[in-house]
């Protein structure tokens, strides 16, 4: 019988997981070393979407310490997909474990980072401690990473087109193009990201909205004000990787709140963390 290989994954995700990396990994806290090690693992805990780095213990050069109660961090619950299993929304803050173990602070010499380590109580992770990505500063190998680790089973391929891509919203054409860049993403929708000269940036607002992806960067938003759907429906990344050149100053909108046209059919919305509420069926 054949695997649909989309369904393995996503059926590991109430499992604790792991994938050591050939990556030099390094995180730095006030300035201080905290690890610099060629023999981090990634560390998925139950429920979780989106790695972080475990270093071996021996290799750590700041001390742990036992921390106080720790605080209720609330669980944040998406589906990935319509039918999929419930997760832990990424923004839900590291203190949240949903594995045994022992949450411990992290000091340096001059600064200390509450609860910023975790020691799984399992033994095929028993001489490391996992590190919360928040509290650091990292890079792998020299280059700075933002957002979380990249996730080396989730690949992001960009592709010219010439089909053309046409998005309206309440019945106002917002885009309209032939010279748009398809970005595929594991587990995600296509995304259409469209030259700003076939976006019609005057019915549009700029919004303060920021956010960060580690595979393309910082995003900045846009809101279409003449509707209630249009709050933050826009997006474009800056420049810091290269592997994202292609969309570089391109505007993607949310294929799940817009009505989105290729080659005159018109597109299903499909059902994901970014849909309304409504869609998502609550």
């Amino acid at each position: 019988m054949a695997t649909k290989l989309s369904g393995v994954i996503l059926g590991t995700f109430p499992e604790l997981r792991y994938e050591p990396t050939a990556k030099r990994i390094r995180a730095t806290l006030g300035g201080n070393t905290v690890v610099d090690t060629l023999h981090a693992w990634l560390v998925w805990e139950p429920k979780r979407i989106t790695p972080i780095y475990a270093v071996p213990q021996a290799e750590l050069l700041a001390e742990l310490r036992a921390g106080g109660p720790a605080a209720d961090v609330p669980e944040l619950g998406v589906r990935l997909s319509a039918g999929s299993p419930t997760s832990l929304d990424p923004r839900t803050g590291f203190g949240r474990h949903t594995t045994p173990g022992e949450q411990l602070d992290v000091a340096t010499g001059t600064t200390t980072a509450p609860g910023a380590a975790f020691r799984p109580d399992d033994p095929d992770l028993a001489g490391y401690v996992v590190l919360d990505f928040a509290s650091f500063q990292w890079r792998e190998d020299d280059e700075e990473i933002i957002g979380h680790p990249r996730d080396p089973f989730h690949r992001v391929d960009i592709r010219a087109s010439s089909l053309t891509v046409e998005v309206s919203l309440d019945g106002v054409t917002l885009a309209k193009t032939n010279g748009a860049q398809l970005l595929y993403e594991t587990l995600l929708p296509v995304r259409y990201y469209i030259p700003p000269g076939d976006v019609r940036l005057d019915l549009m607002e700029e919004s303060p909205k920021r956010t960060v992806c580690p595979y393309k960067g910082e995003a900045r938003y846009w809101s279409y004000p003449g509707s209630e759907d249009g709050r933050n429906v826009a997006w474009s990344y800056d420049t810091r990787f290269r592997d994202a050149a292609q969309i570089h100053g391109l505007l993607s909108f949310f294929n799940e709140r817009v009505d989105l046209t290729v080659d005159g059919l018109l597109q299903a919305r499909p059902v994901t963390p970014w849909s309304r509420p409504q869609d998502r069926g609550e």
